[in-house]
Formats: structure tokens, C-alpha cells, sequence
């Protein structure tokens, strides 16, 4: 036995005394901490504008007649001249997908107006379509109404017409002065006759103003999505921010403001992806009453310790939930029908993640040049919302029987979370260490898709952690586990055949609250093939399901008696490739490939940077890349033989965005010594959307050698770096 004496054991009986406090006091910190975490709630806009789970994008304007994706606000309104527009035929497809709102391009960056506004002429009371007389806003706004959806409006910040105009208004540098909005214009009276005062410049007075019709004479409105991006400044032109907040909330108090605003967040990216960790609580390391909306891309946005960290340097907390935000196009306007349009299942992919990670899906759809949603994109529409009410009209778990670990008082009982009414939910007592509840089936079911939600409009977002288990041969196994729930967690599984369920809170911030829980059985299809061809001009297609591939080479839909694929084939023309796979009576999505001519004659000439890597550049493979650190950042490439060319491609690394060239010089030659400059420009938008770049020339030019430099690239890093370069003939 160790004796121990008596000086000894009062110093250790201090020192245990000491550290039971610190950790006393660490654990009423923190248990005050979150206590406030959980007292931030959304508002009732935020909560009705989350109910929406997937809305729409309208991009459409003089870009659409262009083929540009930001325009430069020197287009000639007369080309914006749709003939067969029609907003019906766009609201009956975006109904057919389920989808409850659409967000629509009244101004993007180009400064084009596409409604009749009093305040400029760069307008469609400008261009030939409907002889100047036509509103596009306005037609849309009935055709909503008609099909019982919400509207909102995007009114870009940027406005390229006003910086390039020499009477724009955008930078002038005009002094801040008192404003009436909106100005009077002679002969375009208001109906609605109020009016308000703000201190701002010229360009703020005519955000304001446009504001004032957008939000007043196409309503009701009920979001306002301010875009963050900007192809070009002047006359440090500084936004009113603070004072368009206001007017938004006097004239359209149940609209959410997106982006550059308080009421909805974007998720970081335009492809589509998605957080593991989807937290609606956000720490902002600031000041609220004077705080800038700034995007937010990082991936933890919401971590106890991200939070803990803000706040101990003077922050506030914020509900501020994400939209997911992607196009149905590789590109945000209509450019031709060539243009890659995703599948129904990369849709639906999609939508599983965004809807069912705790945010809103918002998928852009943008009208062609006829003024008309084009018949591929109303096809994968239909066909997305045609799966998701198949999946979730028949509830699994409606009568089944439910039991918990605990649950706080009768108010919170566990058949809550089977009774489909969203303000209720169960809640476990605050001392239940490993809250759980088990749902017992009336019978043995099958089913794919599992549903959660909390009650996040009274009790905020509180788990951090679950686990789904099922009984599978009278033992316990995991089919599904996962981080944040939220406003709903959708989790898609392999097929689970059982009549019980276990969903154990592994973690959460204080009691935790579950206010559904539903099984669905969703119909899979099989995998479309993948259609890929090397750099020698052969093609392969397979897929991850199993069956027979039949395919065509010109572009007609294949079938039952198309052609079948046994190996692989020699195609160095450009042309179109589809393929499909069949099993028994199921069959795939059709899969799509445009190819260009061939690389199969293509050699690197010569490059900056790593050599060794350059061929990647020319290699068919979009994972691998081309590396370059020099002062002069080039590369030149030997077609082989003299083409004819319309244009280039430029497709960034996938795997890592730092090195991506933003502007760049195009040059040809016939010789590899004499070189012209064809285009000098920037990739328009590539930093959010890092996709494949199709850039055409306005004159279509012969050259046997390529080259192109950069000239930036968008970090303003001194590297760069590629994936694949191609040309285009067709």
C-alpha cells in the first residue's frame, strides 16, 4: 500500500477540487453555448421558401441569341427577338417536375432588361420582338399564376450596359444625396403611391427604382436573387445593399433574399454538389446591423467548433439555409442544341442530395432562341418529376407501430414521427444518453429510400449524427447512417427487405427532435452506357448494369435493332454517337456523345511548363492534366493537317480548380512559326462553373497549328493548369 501524507493528500484533494470546477465550468459554457445554438430559428419566409424543395432558374436574354454566357452590355437589343415565345409551354414543364417556383433573369450582367422598366431603353422596348411592345416578365407572371407557381426575380448587381454607356450610370462617381423612389417618369404612373427616401448615388437610385416595378407590378414575388458575380468594375461603384434590403422588405415582406442577402445562402458551387454536413445555423464572424453577405464556400460552415471559434472572437449566429443551384445545360443559357443536357438519373442524383440534404434544389432551364423550353430538357422534366411522385406517393410506414427510448412528456410521444403533421415531432428526455425509436411494420416491406426531418421551424437544427438500423434475420445491421438532418435527410440504400427499423441519435445539440420518418420504395433503372473515345479515334461504350448496348453513329435514337456493341470501333469523324442498354424489359436512359474530329494526327508543338505532362492535353481523358509554372504559360499544338475551324474547347482540371485560366489568347498558324491572334477573351463564369468551354470564332478560320496562352488565370496564382484542349469544326 502507498501511504501518502497528510500535506500531500490535501494538495491533490485542491488540485481535483480545481479541475472539477474548470470542467464544471467548461461544461456550463458550453451547455450555455448551446442553448443559444438552438434558440436561433428560421423565419416563416425561410421555413416557406424551404417547403419549396425544388424550384427553377430562368436564364434568358440577349446572351440566349449570342451564345455567350455574360453578355458585354454593347449587344444591340434588336437581337433579342424571340419568335415563338411562349411562358405556358415553360410553366407546364416545370410543373410536370415538381417543381413550385420559378426564378427568373428580368436583368442579368449585360444590363438587358426583359421587362417594359421606365428607367432605360437597353430593354425589350428596344428590340423587334412583339415591335418593342412586348414584357416577357409580365406574360411570365400570368403563366404562374395560371399554373399555381411562385415566382421570383434576378436583378443582377452588375451591369455591363451601364459601365460601358456613356451615359451609364454604374461608376460615375455622383455624389450620395437624398432620393425619392421610385423618380417619377411622365405619362408611367405608379399604381402603388408610396414612396421612400434613401441616401445613395446614381447607379443605387436606379437599382432602387427597378426594384420598386419588379416588386410592385409583377407580384406577388416571393424571392430576390442577387447575383455576387461581376465581369467587370468601374468608379469602385459600391452597392446599397442595406437600403435594397429595406425596400424589398416594405414592398415584398415574404420574399427571401438570396445570395447578397440575409434570408438564403448559395451552396458554393454551380455543378450541383453537395456538403456532407448541411447546418442552417451559421456563425458569422461580425457585426449583424452591419454585416456583408459574402458567399460562403468552405466546407464546415456550421461545426460546434467553427462555431465556438466565431463567437469567442465577437459573432453572431444566423439562420441562413443553402440552395443548391445547377443547370440542366453545360452552360446557363440556351447555345444550341448541341449542348450537353444532363440525364434524368444526374438530375435526380441531384435532387436526393440537395432536397434531401437540407437544402433547396434550384435547376436552371433556360428557354432557346424561339423563345421555347427545348423538347430534350421537357423530356428529362417529365420523366424527373414522373419518378419522384412514383417514389414517394406510397408511404411505407404509415401504420406502423412505434416505441422510444424515452420521450420528454406527452406532447412529444413517438407516433409524432408517423403522423405527417410537421409541427409535431418526438423529442427525448434531455438525460437519455442514446435516444432511439423502433418502428415496427405491419408487414415485412421492401424499400430503398429513407426519409428524416426535424422540427426545425420551434427547435432549430440539432442532430449532428444518426444510424438506421434493420432487423435482417433476427439480428441488428446498419443500412443507413449519416451527419445532419435538418429540414430533411433523404438517404437512398440498396434494397432492405424488413419490418423493423431502429434510428438511434448518436449525437445531437441537446435533446434532439425527429418530426417524420418514412419508407419509400423507389423504382431503379439501369445505368446508361458511357460512351468514351481515345486519342487514336476509337470508341468504347460500357455500363455499370448488366445487358446488351445497342448504338447508333448518326445521331437517330437507337433500339431493340440498332446495332449491337461487342468491342470496340474506329470513329474519327465528328458526328453523333447515342447508345442504350436493355435487360429483359428494362431499359437505360439514352446516353449521348457529340464528338468532334478526331486527335488521332494531333502532336504538342511545343509547351511552357511540365513537357512531359502536355500530352495529357490531347489524350481523349479528362482526369488527367497539364502543369505549367513558367513566366510565359503556353501551349501549341500540330493538328496534322489543315482544318477548318469554328472554334476551341478548354476543359479546367476537375480535380483542383487553382490554375484554372480565366483569360486567355487564342493564336493559328499554317506553320508552327507565324503566328495570328484569333480571340483574346475570358472564360465567362468559369471560376463558379468549371465546365468544358466552347468558345467560337466569328469567322471560321484554316490553320494546320494551335496555340493558346494565358493570360490569367483566376486566383491570380503564377501556375496553370488543363485537362483537355480541343477544336471545334462542325
Amino acid at each position: 500500500m502507498i501511504r501518502v501524507d497528510k500535506f500531500t493528500f490535501i494538495v491533490i484533494l485542491i488540485l481535483i477540487t480545481g479541475i472539477t470546477k474548470i470542467f464544471s465550468q467548461k461544461k456550463m459554457i458550453d451547455d450555455e453555448l448551446l442553448k443559444k445554438v438552438v434558440s436561433v430559428l428560421p423565419h416563416e419566409r425561410q421555413y416557406n421558401w424551404q417547403k419549396n424543395e425544388f424550384t427553377a432558374f430562368i436564364h434568358f436574354g440577349v446572351n440566349t441569341f449570342s451564345e455567350r454566357e455574360w453578355g458585354t452590355g454593347l449587344e444591340d437589343p434588336k437581337i433579342f427577338n424571340p419568335a415563338n415565345l411562349n411562358t405556358d409551354q415553360w410553366c407546364e414543364a416545370i410543373k410536370s417536375a415538381g417543381m413550385k417556383m420559378i426564378v427568373f433573369t428580368a436583368k442579368h450582367h449585360d444590363g438587358f432588361c426583359l421587362w417594359q422598366t421606365r428607367y432605360t431603353k437597353h430593354s425589350v422596348s428596344s428590340s423587334e420582338w412583339k415591335n418593342g411592345n412586348g414584357d416577357v416578365l409580365k406574360e411570365l407572371s400570368k403563366s404562374c399564376k395560371k399554373y399555381g407557381l411562385k415566382l421570383g426575380v434576378y436583378l443582377s448587381p452588375a451591369d455591363l450596359y451601364q459601365i460601358e454607356s456613356p451615359e451609364g450610370l454604374y461608376g460615375n462617381k455622383s455624389q450620395y444625396s437624398l432620393r425619392t423612389i421610385p423618380r417619377k417618369i411622365a405619362g408611367r404612373e405608379f399604381e402603388d403611391k408610396r414612396t421612400f427616401q434613401f441616401n445613395v448615388d446614381d447607379y443605387n437610385e436606379y437599382f432602387l427604382n427597378q426594384l420598386f416595378e419588379l416588386l410592385t407590378e409583377y407580384g406577388p414575388i416571393d424571392e430576390v436573387w442577387f447575383d455576387g458575380a461581376h465581369p467587370k468594375r468601374k468608379g469602385n461603384q459600391q452597392y446599397a445593399y442595406h437600403d435594397w434590403f429595406k425596400l424589398i422588405r416594405k414592398l415584398a415582406p415574404e420574399a427571401v433574399i438570396f445570395g447578397k442577402g440575409p434570408d438564403v445562402r448559395w451552396c458554393g458551387n454551380e455543378a450541383g454538389s453537395t456538403r456532407k454536413s448541411e447546418w442552417s445555423v451559421i456563425p458569422i464572424e461580425g457585426k449583424r446591423e452591419n454585416w456583408v453577405w459574402n458567399d460562403m464556400v468552405e466546407d464546415d460552415l456550421g461545426s460546434l467548433n467553427k462555431i465556438k471559434n466565431v463567437m469567442g472572437n465577437g459573432g453572431f449566429l444566423h439562420w441562413y439555409p443553402a440552395e443548391t443551384n445547377t443547370s440542366i445545360r453545360h452552360g446557363w443559357f440556351w447555345r444550341d442544341e448541341n449542348q450537353y443536357v444532363k440525364t434524368t438519373n444526374e438530375i435526380l442524383d441531384i435532387w436526393f442530395r440537395s432536397v434531401g440534404g437540407n437544402s433547396v434544389f434550384l435547376l436552371n432551364i433556360p428557354p432557346n432562341s424561339d423563345g421555347l423550353i427545348s423538347e430534350r430538357d421537357v423530356k428529362v422534366l417529365q420523366e424527373v418529376g414522373q419518378k419522384i411522385t412514383e417514389t414517394f406517393e406510397n408511404n411505407l410506414s404509415v401504420d406502423a407501430k412505434i416505441k422510444a427510448s424515452s420521450y420528454k412528456s406527452q406532447k412529444y410521444k413517438p407516433k409524432n414521427i408517423l403522423d405527417q403533421n410537421l409541427d409535431k415531432c418526438w423529442m427525448p428526455k434531455e438525460d437519455d444518453k442514446s435516444p432511439n425509436v423502433e418502428i415496427s411494420l405491419s408487414e415485412k416491406q421492401k424499400f430503398n429510400v429513407i426519409a428524416l426531418q426535424e422540427q426545425i421551424q420551434n427547435y432549430s437544427q440539432r442532430i449532428s449524427e444518426f444510424k438506421i438500423e434493420a432487423q435482417i434475420n433476427n439480428k441488428w445491421k446498419t443500412i443507413a447512417q449519416g451527419t445532419t438532418v435538418g429540414y430533411k435527410k433523404i438517404c437512398r440504400i440498396p434494397i432492405v427487405t424488413s419490418q423493423k427499423l431502429k434510428l438511434t441519435i448518436l449525437d445531437s445539440r441537446l435533446s434532439p427532435t425527429i418530426n417524420n420518418f418514412a419508407l419509400y420504395y423507389e423504382e431503379r433503372t439501369l445505368d446508361a452506357p458511357v460512351i468514351k473515345r481515345s486519342k487514336d479515334g476509337f470508341v468504347e461504350i460500357h455500363s455499370q448494369s448488366n445487358g446488351e448496348i445497342k448504338f447508333t453513329t448518326d445521331g437517330t435514337e437507337p433500339n431493340k435493332n440498332s446495332k449491337t456493341y461487342s468491342q470496340k470501333f474506329s470513329f474519327k469523324k465528328s458526328g453523333i454517337i447515342k447508345a442504350i442498354l436493355f435487360n429483359d424489359n428494362l431499359q437505360s436512359e439514352v446516353a449521348t456523345k457529340n464528338f468532334d474530329i478526331s486527335k488521332n494526327k494531333w502532336k504538342i508543338l511545343d509547351a511552357s511548363g511540365a513537357k512531359e505532362t502536355a500530352k495529357n492535353l490531347i489524350d481523349e481523358d479528362e482526369n488527367t492534366n497539364w502543369f505549367s509554372n513558367d513566366v510565359k504559360k503556353f501551349i501549341s499544338i500540330d493538328l496534322g493537317e489543315e482544318l477548318l475551324i469554328k472554334g476551341f474547347t478548354y476543359t479546367p482540371n476537375k480535380k483542383n480548380l487553382e490554375g484554372t485560366i480565366e483569360k486567355y489568347e487564342f493564336y493559328a498558324s499554317d506553320n508552327g512559326k507565324d503566328w495570328k491572334s484569333i480571340k483574346q477573351a475570358s472564360f465567362d463564369n468559369i471560376r463558379n462553373n468549371p465546365v468544358k468551354q466552347f468558345i467560337h470564332f466569328e469567322n471560321e478560320i484554316s490553320a494546320t497549328f494551335i496555340k493558346l496562352i494565358s493570360l490569367k488565370e483566376i486566383n491570380n496564382n503564377d501556375f496553370i493548369s488543363a485537362s483537355e484542349i480541343g477544336i471545334l469544326t462542325q
